[in-house]
């Protein structure tokens, strides 16, 4: 975003910088086209040094967008990229196509900017303004820093999560049964399930899957159901009803017993799964050596979780309770039938599993056909137990008579992750930050986890696992970036003096931004991360252009007045000071509504994208207003008390070259 701004501001420099050398060194007396050209090099080598180290200051504020890894590098790494490559071409440009354009189009008599009604009240505006912030100095001073210290705390007390939810349109409704459901009775629950669906007038059109789908990448067992829901447009929807609205009334109609409801969207649920193997959230995995005591854990887990604000769709998933039919060979009685093991396997196999017959063959294709007994024959232990066992010296005999056959319980699916046994506790999370509903989870947990015998443990995971892996790289690489900001500040200013008093504009670009995102109601999270970093880059570079300005005024009064105690008085810092920064106003005040009037609209937009976007703009809408207010009004003040302890301590001020 920062980057639609970025030519636009060079350039008005450029023409504003040349317009004003033309006024000032010549008036408007007709001059020889060589000495034109000259005052347009001059003046372009002003700012070179300035947009240069002011691009790469932008390029490195965005080093720790480059260095995200997971779904947040996919999804901010091409704006990083962009972002790079337009800052790139666009020094590049300005550096060299702009000093030529502006060569053939700025000529001709040039009008002074108080002529201009809109310089002219600007600067009506803002001199009285910063003669009194310069006055009362120590109250201007204060006001910042007591804004800053509010933001601060403000700032922190927000809740953290990995990404701003993102309203896809839709709803993906993922209820959970028993184990031992059958086929019949999954249907049902489907069936019964789209119709209670239907009924709701915001509905548009229901699909519900049961089971699996002939792929195996899709381990889905039958007792999980899967519906996609399509909303109506929401112009159609009934007056004050929200989206969270919608999925508590299907909550509290689809209370079925023996069925537990989950919530989620399509897309980042399939994004869920496959980053964290986790379909919801957030995830508690319970490792150990043993199913029954992981079990036992895992519901003990969830009566802990039971009632933590946030906490939504909790469910144990189920690694016992799996009904499985268990035919034990009676070795005594096929010896009394003169019969085998394998002959026994066989009649199972061919009435119960299938038995493979042929293969056809169909072009390139290949499919086995086999055969068992029909449903009516299989469909009860009762008729397993008179299924027919042929004798050579009895006849058929029924199974029963050789084999006992029983029903057990067992797991309906064991997963397993590092060589571990895995249970999994999951929840997601609604009406609350993911952080703080994790954390305090994580507090009633403690107590427990001294509780796990020795070679089990839980581990969390979901996308409480991506906002730590966010964070951590965050606070790894963003002090890096602050030191190279200042190193590439010390290289344009060649004081480590100057190269600090920019610096100090990154704390208070906070204020806004964090003011912003507070009243506005959004957690921290990566989008807002982001957001403050392209505030970085921006701050610093507008913090730039005004010290560039600023010490050429120093230079003016140096050239007229003399480098000494003696002859600079601090009436004469105060004046110069001023003059340097009502100097080139207008084009200050553009770039900062360049940048707003690029920004502004995407908080008012709609429609998919805009929950990402939206937090994304925040910090920097926001920043820009006080880090322009804090570089028009404080960044003069604390340059002019810079001279003034120069001036008092050495008996001269620092002069920096401004024109490079």
């Amino acid at each position: 975003m920062a980057k639609q701004s970025n030519t636009s501001k060079i350039m008005i420099g450029f023409i504003k910088n040349i317009f004003n050398k033309k006024k000032e060194d010549l008036g408007y007396t007709p001059i020889p086209e060589a000495t034109r050209l000259q005052i347009i090099a001059d003046a372009c080598k002003q700012v070179s040094r300035g947009v240069f180290f002011s691009t790469i200051i932008i390029i490195a504020s965005f080093l720790p967008v480059f260095l995200l890894t997971g779904q947040e590098g996919k999804l901010f790494g091409p704006l990083a990229y962009t972002k790079t490559f337009i800052l790139v071409i666009d020094a590049i440009l300005v550096l060299t196509l702009a000093p030529v354009l502006i060569s053939y189009f700025m000529k001709g008599r040039f009008r002074s900017e108080n002529e201009n009604p809109v310089n002219r009240n600007l600067e009506a505006w803002y001199e009285p303004l910063i003669t009194k912030c310069i006055h009362w100095r120590k109250t201007t001073i204060g006001v910042n820093i007591l804004a800053l210290l509010i933001s601060v705390p403000m700032l922190w007390s927000l809740g953290r999560e990995f990404m701003p939810p993102l309203d896809e349109g839709s709803i993906l409704f993922m209820p959970v049964t028993l184990p031992d459901v059958s086929n019949g009775e999954a249907k049902r629950i489907l069936q019964v399930q789209d119709k209670l669906i239907k009924s709701v007038p915001e509905v548009s059109y229901v699909l519900g899957k049961a089971g699996r789908a002939e792929t195996a990448t899709d381990n889905s067992p039958i007792s999980m159901i899967e519906t996609i829901i399509l909303l109506k447009p929401k112009s159609e929807w009934r007056s004050g009803l929200t989206k969270d609205d919608i999925i508590n009334e299907l909550n509290h109609k689809l209370q079925i017993p023996g069925v537990t409801n989950g919530w989620t969207q399509p897309i980042i649920n399939r994004i869920n799964m496959l980053s964290t193997g986790i379909r919801t959230d957030v995830g508690v995995k319970v490792y150990g050596q043993n199913l029954d005591t992981i079990d036992a854990f895992s519901q003990k887990i969830r009566s802990y979780l039971q009632g933590i604000d946030g906490v939504k769709d909790l469910y144990v998933e189920p690694i016992t309770g799996g009904k499985y039919i268990d035919i034990a060979i009676k070795r005594d009685e096929i010896s009394r039938y003169n019969l085998s093991i394998d002959d026994v396997n066989t009649v199972v196999e061919s009435a119960l599993g299938g038995m493979q017959l042929t293969t056809t063959i169909e072009g390139r294709q290949r499919f086995s056909v086999n055969a068992r007994y029909g449903q009516d024959f299989r469909d009860n232990l009762q008729d397993l137990k008179r299924l027919q066992v042929q004798t050579m010296d009895f006849g058929p005999i029924p199974l029963e008579a050789v084999a006992d056959i029983g029903i057990s319980e067992g797991p309906p699916m064991i997963n397993s992750e590092n060589a571990l046994l895995r249970g999994t506790v999951l929840f997601n999370v609604r009406d609350r930050d993911l952080a703080g509903t994790v954390e305090e989870a994580r507090e009633k947990l403690d107590a427990m986890i001294g509780q796990l015998p020795k070679g089990y443990f839980i581990e969390w995971s979901g996308q409480y696992e991506n906002l730590i892996r966010s964070e951590r790289t965050m606070k790894l690489i963003i002090p890096i970036v602050l030191v190279i900001i200042f190193l590439c500040m010390y290289f344009a200013f060649h004081s480590v003096r100057e190269a600090f008093f920019s610096l100090i504009s990154i704390p208070f670009a906070l204020i806004g931004g964090a003011f912003m995102v507070y009243f506005w109601g959004v957690n921290l999270s990566v989008a807002v991360a982001v957001g403050f970093i392209a505030l970085f880059g921006l701050a610093v570079e507008t913090g730039i252009v005004m010290v560039i300005y600023l010490n050429d005024a120093m230079q003016q009064l140096v050239a007229l007045k003399g480098n000494s105690r003696e002859t600079i008085t601090k009436e004469d810092l105060r004046t110069y000071v001023i003059a340097g920064a009502a100097k080139r106003l207008r084009p200050k005040l553009m770039t900062v509504c360049v940048s707003l009037f690029g920004l502004i609209p995407i908080l008012w937009s709609t429609g998919v994208g805009s929950d990402v976007m939206i937090p994304i703009v925040l910090p920097m809408v926001g920043g820009v207003l006080t880090s322009s207010t804090h570089i028009l009004l404080v960044t003069p003040l604390i340059f002019l008390m810079t001279k003034e302890y120069e001036l008092k301590k050495y008996g001269k001020i620092e002069v920096l070259d401004a024109k490079h």
